[in-house]
This record gives structure tokens, C-alpha cells and sequence, in this order.
């Protein structure tokens, strides 16, 4: 009988394929990772034996790693998470907020800090964020708004930022980390983002280093790790260590991937060496790059000339955000027509953009053909602006519930176009980037109907809601 794998033969087809990734994970596809490793791989798929330690009671091999981890990018301590970065923000929420208390969160927060809401009981005071227009999205966070937040929440615990965002907008975050300690609270940093910032002066800086207190990064994302490899850190005496070892030994799986730790091993060893050199290369290849896309018609970059705009305060290079709608086409017709006419695939396409992953397992040949490919493109399209209705909807909407209380109320589903006035029991997120634009406990609004609708009119790709054509939508019984 012939194998019935469907997963696997797809799998199998990309790879043969041979697509450009500029995607995650930033090992792209094995170029990052040593001969030695990938050779070595499934012989080292191991378990707790003797010799190899013990990822929850961590007093060898593993807390050597570990230790040598937290040396590298600054921290008191750091901890392997194997279950990705999101497992590391619900430990973080977790560690520092009981229930009902007061947490301070942008917006545009990732889905998993909602989860962290749902699963801690804290309750959400959310910062409304600024949208930048030229792109279509969030940008960074308005100092004085989280200013105003602090003082009107004075038992707030702690205040969790998103720090690069998806598309690599870098708020100041050393002014936020010095306000916030100013008020006495911890600051959180979702960097997932952001594990490449700490090998490079010529990056934006390092959350660690401008002040923050408890950090996560998702070393699969901007450094040549295989997926799920992520890393949390704390520094200084703000966050109770031994309450997070118990939410990480509740929250991780007690069999631990060794392939995983051991790939985290490597990898801060090799940039701990020579991440300095490796970034100082990719950044050349990014300049190099960037100052031919400038010269295209039809396309826009995020980069530094936005700096000061929208409370842009530095923009990771490493990261390319094309706009094309000047190309007379949308982000996801640019995606589709790069992918089946060029045989490269990017990270994120939305109705405007197309976004563009670089890591330093990239080399000079791969930004040569995404040049080559999006000049041919511009030649081939028109210079009209495609016009839609592609607003970005990040509202704030009224807090009716903690996401825990709905969480834990009698839900049912009803037509979405009726759900005016309701409680929203979803979090429901346009995916990638996975920034909720409703939130369990919220009150639905006639404003939330219409982003609805116009989403349907899409190829948008939706997450989090039970009924994916959004016809219908869960919300607290009445």
C-alpha cells in the first residue's frame, strides 16, 4: 500500500522546490545551522539520561547552557523554552500578575498575552496604539499615553510592550523602561522579534539593555534556530525567580526536546563569537539592497527616514517592509506573484505590503534575486495606486469582562451582523501578525461589524474565531 502522508509529502515538495525563504524559521532552511549539528541531529534526540541533565531541575549541562545564555545578551538568568515564545509570555504574566490585577498592555498586543490574561486572571489596561498610514500598520508607543495609563492605574503590576513589532518599528524603549520604574513597576517585553539586537551596536538596542526587567525571544525568528527555540530572560531583582520556575515547569512539556536545547547551545555560542561579524554582513547586504529597491517605482520602504513619525523611534533593518500598492497591486498579489513567477516566498503579505525576514543565514545570491525579482515585477505593473478599503482597525472598546471572567461565562454563537451591544467571548486576529482586533470581554460595536465585513471581502486569513467565515461570532449569554 502506498505511504498516505499528506503533511509530510508537502513538506517535502517545498523543500524540493527549492523556494527563497524569506520567512521563518531564520535558519532558512538549514543554512544557518552547522554541518556538524544537522549531521549529528537525530542521534542527539535524546532524553533525560545520566550526564545530560534535567530541563526543570536544571544543576548541569543544561544550567552550564543556560548560564552561558544569560552572559551572552546581558541577563541575571536565563531559561530555554522549548515550547516557543508565546509559553514564555504566559510564564511571564503569570509570574508577576495574580487575579484581578491590573497589567498595562498595548493594544496591538500579540494573541498570547490575551491568553496570558485568560490563564492568570489579570485584567487588561489597554494603551491605544498609533497607526502609521503610509503602511497600513501599528506603530510605537506613545510615551505619554502610557504615562496617562500609569497614573490613573496606580496598583498596576506591570506594563507588557511589544518591542520590535512584527514589521521591525522599535518604540523608545529606554524612556519607556525609565517611566515605568519610575512608577515602580515591572516592564515585560515581548521581544520576540528582537533576538538579533543584542549582537550588534549598529541595531536597534537591546530591551535588556535599555532597562527592561523579564523578556522573551523567539530565537527562531531573526537568528538561525529551529522553530520553537526561545529563550526568557530576567535581570535585576524586580521579578520573583522562583515563582517563574514554577509557572516554566507548569507551562513546558516534561519532555524536552534536546535537539532544541542543544540547537539554542549552538547558537549562542556562534553568535556569542562571531554575531557581531555575522550582523555587521547582513546589515551590508540590507543597505545594499534597500538602496536598489529605493531606485523601483512603485515600491516604499520602512526605514529610517520614518524615524520621529508616529513615535517611530528606530527602524530594524533586518526586517523589510515593501509597500506595492503603488505597483497597482496588493501585498497578497505581490506574495502570490513572487512565489509562483520567482520562487520566493515571504513572511507576511497584507493588503499592501509584503514583508521580508532576513537573517544571517542569508547570503549576498538571495538579496540579489529578491532585487531582481521585485524590479521585474515593478516593470511589468502599473503605477496606480490600487485603491481599497484597507484600514487597519485597532480600536479600544469597552472592557465589559475580564478575559478570564469570559472565559468562564456560558458563550454562545450568534450572526455576527445582530452582535451589536454583545460581549465578545472571541479573540479573533488577522494572522500573520496575530494582533487581536476584538478581545474576549469586550463590547461589540457597530465599528467591529464593519471591519468584519470588510474583512470577508478579502483573502485575509483569520485566527482565533470558532466560525472562520465570520458569519457568525461567539459571544457571553445574555
Amino acid at each position: 500500500m502506498k505511504p498516505n502522508t499528506p503533511l509530510y509529502d508537502a513538506l517535502k515538495k517545498y523543500a524540493d522546490d527549492e523556494v527563497l525563504p524569506f520567512h521563518m524559521p531564520g535558519h532558512k532552511q538549514g543554512r544557518g545551522l552547522t554541518q556538524e549539528f544537522k549531521e549529528r541531529m537525530y542521534k542527539i534526540d535524546l532524553t533525560e539520561l545520566p550526564g545530560l541533565d534535567n530541563l526543570h531541575m536544571p544543576e548541569g549541562v543544561i544550567d552550564q547552557a543556560q548560564n552561558l545564555a544569560a552572559a551572552a545578551f546581558g541577563a541575571d538568568s536565563s531559561f530555554f523554552l522549548v515550547n516557543g515564545t508565546s509559553c514564555g509570555i504566559l510564564a511571564m504574566i503569570m509570574t508577576v500578575c495574580n487575579p484581578g490585577d491590573e497589567i498595562i498592555i498595548p493594544r496591538d498586543c500579540h494573541k498570547s498575552v490575551v491568553d496570558g490574561l485568560i490563564l492568570s486572571g489579570a485584567v487588561p489596561v489597554y494603551i491605544k496604539p498609533e497607526i502609521f498610514h503610509d503602511f497600513n500598520i501599528s506603530s510605537g508607543i506613545s510615551t505619554e499615553q502610557l504615562e496617562k495609563k500609569l497614573a490613573a492605574h496606580p496598583e498596576a503590576k506591570a506594563v507588557l510592550i511589544t518591542y520590535p513589532n512584527y514589521y521591525g518599528v522599535c518604540s523608545d524603549i529606554q524612556e519607556i523602561a525609565d517611566m515605568v520604574h519610575s512608577y515602580d513597576k515591572i516592564l515585560m517585553v515581548d521581544e520576540a522579534h528582537g533576538s538579533h539586537l543584542y549582537f550588534n551596536d549598529n541595531l536597534p538596542i537591546a530591551s535588556l539593555k535599555a532597562g527592561a526587567d523579564i523578556c522573551v525571544n523567539s530565537l527562531h525568528k531573526t537568528l538561525a534556530a529551529l522553530t520553537q527555540c526561545s529563550i526568557l530572560h530576567v535581570k535585576g531583582d524586580r521579578v520573583d525567580v522562583d515563582r517563574l520556575k514554577f509557572m516554566l515547569q507548569a507551562l513546558q512539556t516534561t519532555s524536552p526536546s534536546y535537539i532544541f536545547m542543544a540547537c539554542m547551545d549552538i547558537l549562542r555560542d556562534t553568535m556569542q563569537r562571531q554575531g557581531k561579524e555575522l550582523l555587521d554582513q547582513l546589515i551590508s547586504y540590507n543597505l545594499k539592497l534597500r538602496k536598489r529597491l529605493n531606485r523601483i517605482d512603485g515600491i516604499t520602504l520602512l526605514d529610517d527616514n520614518y524615524v520621529g513619525r508616529n513615535h517611530i523611534h528606530d527602524v530594524d533593518i533586518t526586517k523589510l517592509l515593501i509597500n506595492v500598492s503603488s505597483m497597482g497591486m496588493t501585498g497578497l498579489e505581490a506574495e502570490e506573484m513572487l512565489r509562483k513567477n520567482h520562487n520566493i516566498q515571504v513572511e507576511m503579505s497584507d493588503l499592501q505590503n509584503i514583508l521580508c525576514i532576513t537573517t544571517v543565514a542569508d547570503g549576498p545570491d538571495m538579496f540579489q534575486r529578491l532585487g531582481q525579482a521585485l524590479d521585474f515585477m515593478s516593470r511589468e505593473h502599473s503605477d496606480v495606486i490600487k485603491q481599497q478599503d484597507t484600514h487597519i482597525f485597532l480600536p479600544l472598546l469597552k472592557q465589559k469582562l475580564s478575559p478570564r471572567q469570559c472565559f468562564y461565562s456560558i458563550i454562545e454563537s450568534i450572526e455576527t451582523d445582530n452582535a451589536i451591544g454583545r460581549i465578545c467571548a472571541e479573540r479573533i486576529a488577522i494572522y500573520p501578525p496575530g494582533i487581536p482586533f476584538i478581545c474576549p470581554g469586550e463590547q461589540i460595536t457597530q465599528d467591529v461589524i464593519d471591519y468584519i465585513n470588510m474583512i470577508k471581502s478579502t483573502d485575509v486569513a483569520v485566527y482565533g474565531a470558532k466560525d472562520a467565515t465570520l458569519n457568525t461570532i461567539r459571544v457571553v449569554k445574555e
